[in-house]
């Protein structure tokens, strides 16, 4: 069934407009999130609900996080046009995509390679050239590849992971959930200093647990 343009043009302002209420304020990633249709990455009974701002399951145990917390981590995440991105969890593909807008190169990692093959194929469709797919323990992170101007975490650690702290580029910012997966989680903001690490409490929030090993 195809959509009326004036519905999708009115379904895009009202997108567009919850994030701004939920405080997503940053031109750059509002003109992403609007670039980025989330209708694609939510499949199945929940097509239809895709530009609710909830969370919504997809394959894999897994969900696509609801959008005004993707577009909070990213407008914390303060991605730069030059900026090597890693994300661990790639999940749906969504958050990968809208940090492809915005930065040079993104790496992204997911423990279950069902969702990396989905992923993959929806950033083929995209034309999003610039993003690196990786089936692997991203808890481990990309020690090829480091440093990372920016990391992204889509899962809950219990603290930040210590090789994703290693591999944060001096001036380097890591955004991420800890607390433990049954209780209250805080939505954490690490900058990488000359001399140790600045953490900032951005939020409550809560996410899937960060698993070791392949799913």
């Amino acid at each position: 069934m195809t959509v009326p343009a004036h519905s999708e043009a009115e379904r895009k302002m009202q997108f567009l407009f919850a994030l701004r209420s939920k405080g997503v304020t940053n031109t750059r990633v509002l003109a992403a999130m609007e670039a980025i249709d989330r209708g694609l990455f939510v499949k199945g009974i929940f097509e239809d609900r895709a530009y609710e701002d909830m969370p919504l399951p997809i394959a894999s145990g897994q969900t696509i996080s609801q959008p005004s917390v993707v577009g909070l981590m990213t407008q914390a995440l303060d991605v730069q046009p030059k900026s090597k991105v890693l994300e661990v969890g790639t999940g749906s593909g969504y958050q990968a995509a809208i940090l492809a807008k915005l930065g040079r190169r993104i790496y992204t990692v997911d423990r279950h390679p069902t969702l990396v093959r989905e992923a993959r194929g929806l950033f083929e469709g995209l034309d999003l050239h610039n993003i690196t797919v990786i089936a692997g323990d991203g808890s481990f992170g990309l020690p090829q590849q480091a440093p990372f101007d920016r990391i992204i975490v889509t899962a809950a650690a219990e603290d930040p992971p210590g090789p994703l702290l290693a591999q944060m580029a001096i001036g380097g910012i890591m955004v991420l959930p800890v607390g433990q997966s049954d209780a209250v989680q805080t939505l954490l903001k690490v900058t990488r200093l000359r001399s140790g690490y600045d953490y900032e409490e951005l939020m409550p929030v809560r996410f899937v647990p960060l698993l070791e090993g392949l799913g």
